[in-house]
C-alpha cells in the first residue's frame, strides 16, 4: 500500500524544472537586453531636466499627464525604428538613402543634423553643469572634461556595443535611483499626481513648456539609432528568428521606456512639490540646486547633481552614436568621431561664454527637437509601411492608423505654439 501511494505522488523533481525553465527564459530575454536601454537615456537627458523642472516648478502638476502621452508616442516609435532594423538588416537613415532622391535625403540630413546638434547643447551642457555643481569645477574645465569623457565612453564602441551598452545602462540606474528617491522624499500630493496624469490640462501660457516636453520626451536621432542598435542581436533573416527578435525587442522597449517614464514624472513631481508648493518658480538648474539644499536638504541636492551628471555623459555618447549612424546612411559620408564631437561641443561652450541662462537654452532646444520630430516620424512611417522593404513584417491598418495620428499631434502641437509665438501669447 505504501509502495502504491508513494507512485501516485507526483515526482519532486518538478519545482527544479520549472526553475530551470524560468532561468533559461530570463537569460533568453537579457541577452536582448540593451538597445533600448542606450535608447532611453535619450528621454531622461539634460533638456528633460530642463523641460521637466520648468513644467513641474510652474504649472505644478499640470503637466503629468503630457510626460505619459509623450511616452506611449516614444514607446510607439522606438519599436517601429526596431522592427525595421530588425525585419531589414538595416538602418532607417541608409532605407532613407536608398528610397528618396538626393535632395530629400540631403534636407532630412539637415533637419537630422540641426536636431543632434540641439540634443547634443542639451546633453553637453548637463554634463558641464553636473560637474560645476557637484564639484565647483570652473565651467570651462567641466566643459573640457565632459567632452573627454565623453569621447572615452564612444571609444570603447571598438570592444563590443555591449560595453557601451553597459557603461550607459549603470548611468540610467544611477538617474532612476536618485530621482526615485528624491520623489518620495519631497511627499507629493499623490491624489493630485494622479489626477493630473490622468486629465490633460493645458493653458496659452504652459503651451511652450509642454511642447519642450514633447520634444524632450520623442526624441528624433534615437528614432533612427534603434534600428541600427538592434542589428547586434540579428543573427539570421530567417522568419521566425526575426519574429522572436522583435517580441525580444518590445520587451526591451517597454522595460527602458517605462523606466524613462518614472524618471520624467518624478522631475515634474519633485519640481511641483518641492519648488511650485513653497511659490517658488525656479527658472534655471543651478537654481534647482541650490533652493534643494535648504529645502530637502544636501542629499537631495547631490542625488539631483549626481543625476543631471549621469544624463549629461550618458546622453551626450548616445548623441555622438546617432549622429555617426545619421551622417552616414543619409548621405554617405563619414567625419571623424573626434572632430564630431568637437563641432558639436562649440554651441554649449558658445552659451558658457555668452552668458545665456542655460534653462532657457535647454527649453528652446527641447522646441526645435520638437519641430524635428516629424522629419524623422514620416519616414519611419513610409519606410515601414512599404511590403517591398519589410515584407511580412509591413505595417498593419491598425499601426498605421496610430502612426499617422501620432505625427498629426505632433504637428497639431507645433502649430498651436507657432501662432501663440507669433501672436505674442508665448
Amino acid at each position: 500500500m505504501k509502495e502504491q501511494e508513494m507512485s501516485t505522488h507526483a515526482p519532486v523533481v518538478l519545482p527544479s524544472i520549472e526553475g530551470e525553465k524560468i532561468k533559461e527564459k530570463a537569460k533568453g530575454l537579457l541577452k536582448y537586453l540593451g538597445p533600448a536601454f542606450i535608447v532611453s537615456v535619450a528621454y531622461m537627458d539634460p533638456g528633460n531636466f530642463g523641460t521637466n523642472i520648468s513644467g513641474g516648478s510652474q504649472f505644478a502638476y499640470n503637466l503629468l499627464w503630457v510626460i505619459l502621452w509623450s511616452n506611449i508616442m516614444a514607446i510607439f516609435v522606438q519599436i517601429l525604428s526596431a522592427k525595421v532594423g530588425i525585419a531589414t538588416g538595416l538602418g532607417l537613415p541608409v532605407h532613407c538613402g536608398r528610397e528618396f532622391s538626393k535632395t530629400v535625403n540631403w534636407g532630412l540630413w539637415s533637419i537630422a543634423t540641426i536636431a543632434a546638434m540641439a540634443t547634443d547643447l542639451a546633453e553637453f551642457l548637463g554634463g558641464v553643469l553636473g560637474f560645476y555643481l557637484l564639484f565647483g569645477i570652473p565651467l570651462v574645465w567641466s566643459a573640457l572634461l565632459t567632452g573627454t569623457i565623453t569621447y572615452f565612453i564612444c571609444h570603447m564602441q571598438k570592444y563590443g556595443q555591449q560595453i557601451v551598452e553597459r557603461i550607459i545602462t549603470a548611468m540610467v540606474a544611477i538617474i532612476s535611483v536618485a530621482y526615485v528617491w528624491e520623489m518620495f522624499m519631497a511627499a507629493p500630493d499623490w491624489g493630485q499626481v494622479a489626477y493630473h496624469v490622468a486629465v490633460p490640462m493645458l493653458t496659452p501660457d504652459s503651451v511652450m513648456v509642454a511642447v519642450g516636453m514633447l520634444g524632450a520626451t520623442v526624441m528624433p536621432h534615437v528614432i533612427y539609432l534603434h534600428s541600427h542598435l538592434v542589428q547586434t542581436r540579428r543573427t539570421t533573416a530567417d522568419h521566425d528568428d526575426c519574429v522572436h527578435h522583435l517580441k525580444m525587442a518590445k520587451m526591451d522597449v517597454f522595460l527602458a521606456m517605462n523606466m524613462a517614464f518614472i524618471v520624467n514624472a518624478s522631475m515634474v513631481i519633485v519640481s511641483a512639490a518641492v519648488f511650485n508648493g513653497n511659490g517658488l518658480s525656479v527658472d534655471s538648474i543651478e537654481a534647482a540646486y541650490m533652493t534643494l539644499q535648504p529645502l530637502m536638504g544636501n542629499m537631495a541636492a547631490g542625488a539631483f547633481g549626481l543625476a543631471l551628471l549621469a544624463s549629461g555623459l550618458s546622453s551626450s555618447t548616445v548623441g555622438t552614436m546617432a549622429g555617426e549612424v545619421i551622417l552616414n546612411g543619409f548621405v554617405g559620408f563619414d567625419i571623424p568621431i573626434s572632430i564630431r564631437r568637437i563641432i558639436t561641443m562649440l554651441p554649449g561652450i558658445a552659451i558658457l561664454l555668452s552668458g545665456i541662462n542655460p534653462m532657457e537654452a535647454l527649453i528652446v532646444s527641447q522646441v526645435v527637437l520638437s519641430f524635428a520630430l516629424p522629419a524623422a516620424v514620416i519616414p519611419l512611417m513610409l519606410i515601414s509601411s512599404k511590403e517591398s522593404i519589410m515584407g511580412r513584417f509591413k505595417n498593419s491598418v491598425l499601426t498605421n492608423i496610430m502612426g499617422w495620428i501620432i505625427v498629426g499631434i505632433i504637428l497639431a502641437m507645433n502649430s498651436i505654439l507657432l501662432y501663440l509665438i507669433f501672436t505674442g501669447q508665448a
